[in-house]
């Protein structure tokens, strides 16, 4: 599995090493103000997150005494911290018979692996996952989806193309309970013909899930596609408006410089990151730690 440190090489080499340069020796004056805000806004921070980080860090300044801008990058990273929350710890045990995790995004955004990966996870932990192909709008992801079903040897519930995803998540449930599996985690559709609204799609699915299981789905995970930058928030916001997203998985991270997304995601959408990409293989993903991403965006001499 690739460090934390590998994955975050773009972002930390073409984003937060600017903001280290700007974070130099000199006195803070209005200029490294003005810089560190140009800095951030090329980042994919984005203007609401950028402000919230700027007024923090100069209300710290004036109250802790800070006149060198070098002082300020302990305390940048502390406010970068504070923005991303605690910690989620996902819970791998259930008391529930059957729980469900419903994973929703665009198609393209890594959604099929995540839940391969995810699926490697709890069965690590003991658990026992059948997958339910609900994007049944493209004849690929179905397939995609059985062939890491195969990798993972989770077993797959799925339709003919064009099906009623319904129909299928309703025979996934049936078939979890009589194999006595405890996790059932849905693929959803990611985009639609144009007659379809893919919100409304979701919402029914929802509602279907609603119906089978108790209180389901009782994790619902947005994946985004770290490479997307700002142009994933408001795809995201679509989600969560319709579906309710209780965290985020965000993916590709290792191959693009826009990593600064992710503060912007917390920040605006108020939804916590719960698990990172950093490869392709089944193991190349992990729980989002705070406190290591920010340390490993910048680098390790003081």
């Amino acid at each position: 599995m690739p460090s934390l440190r590998e994955t975050l090489a773009r972002t930390r080499n073409s984003v937060f090493g600017r903001i280290q340069t700007v974070l130099g020796q000199s006195d803070i004056t209005d200029e490294t103000w003005d810089e560190l805000e140009a800095v951030m806004l090329q980042s994919d921070i984005g203007t609401q997150t950028t402000d919230r980080l700027l007024t923090a860090l100069r209300a710290r300044a004036e109250h802790d005494g800070i006149v060198k801008a070098s002082a300020l990058r302990g305390t940048l990273k502390e406010e970068l911290v504070k923005l991303l929350g605690q910690p989620v710890q996902p819970d791998y045990t259930s008391r529930r018979l059957l729980e469900v995790l419903m994973v929703v995004g665009v198609n393209g955004s890594g959604k099929t692996t995540s839940i391969a990966k995810l699926s490697q996870i709890y069965q690590k932990h003991g658990r026992k996952v059948i997958l339910a192909a609900a994007d049944t709008f493209r004849a690929a992801a179905i397939d995609q989806l059985q062939i890491w079903g195969e990798r993972s040897g989770v077993p797959v519930i799925a339709g003919t193309p064009n099906s009623d995803p319904g129909a299928v998540v309703y025979d996934a449930v049936q078939a979890a309970f009589n194999r006595k599996s405890d996790l059932l985690i849905v693929d959803t559709a990611g985009r639609l013909h144009t007659k379809h609204n893919l919100m409304q799609e979701l919402k029914k699915l929802r509602n279907v899930l609603q119906r089978s299981v108790h209180d389901a789905p009782h994790q619902t995970l947005l994946v985004i596609d770290a490479t997307n930058g700002q142009n994933a928030i408001n795809q995201a916001k679509g989600f969560a408006e319709a579906v309710g997203i209780t965290g985020v998985i965000l993916t590709k991270l290792d191959g693009t410089p826009k990593g600064g997304v992710t503060f912007a995601i917390v920040n605006e959408l108020g939804i916590p990151i719960q698990y990172i990409g950093t490869g392709e293989k089944l193991n190349d993903l992990q729980e989002f730690d705070p406190q290591a991403f920010v340390d490993n965006l910048f680098d390790e001499k003081e």
